[in-house]
């Protein structure tokens, strides 16, 4: 946050915004995709996360959640509330989460997990480049319940499905 809430920032810390915003939208892509290469690409090769207990290095992370997220039907990430404390190269960012997870149950009782929370990350920019140095997602609540899907339902059945990477829409 500025140091003066409200205040109209120079052109150069819009453009710094927009290219964090940009990072923090396409992670959201990588994850519900399952796109390894997308969830790299948001972090610098040093970065880490806290995920767990301890922190673990980002791009081990990336490979390691794209099996975890196929293991659900689909996935839904959106991002909120962006706001951001600039020192020089370094951007302290929290971010507003809200993630849908869709797990198709064997016996047909499909089950919806709806996580809140926020993302708070700190961000480097090396040259003209922002990516993410840590994440640390911090958890609100979440809710558990049995949903079901209706791709036959006469206002759906015309639209193209979701699908992981590289059969989803956005890789044509």
């Amino acid at each position: 946050m500025s140091d003066q809430p409200g205040r109209v920032p120079p052109a150069s810390e819009l453009a710094d915004r927009a290219a964090i915003a940009e990072i923090i939208a396409l992670h959201c892509r990588g994850v519900d995709r399952a796109d390894e290469a997308t969830l790299k690409s948001c972090y610098w090769p040093d970065a880490t996360t806290a995920y767990g207990a301890e922190p673990v290095p980002a791009h081990r992370f990336c490979v390691d959640l794209v099996p975890a997220i196929k293991a659900f039907r689909q996935t839904h990430h959106m991002v909120t509330n962006i706001i951001c404390a600039f020192d020089g190269t370094e951007a302290r960012v929290e971010s507003y989460l809200i993630a849908f997870h869709y797990l198709a149950g064997p016996d047909g009782n499909d089950s919806e997990m709806t996580y809140l929370g926020r993302y708070l990350d700190r961000f480097e920019k090396r040259g003209d480049i922002w990516k993410i140095k840590h994440r640390e997602p911090v958890m609100s609540w979440s809710q558990n319940a049995a949903t079901t899907h209706d791709a036959e339902h006469p206002a759906l059945s015309a639209l193209r499905q979701a699908a992981r990477f590289p059969e989803d829409v956005v890789y044509e």
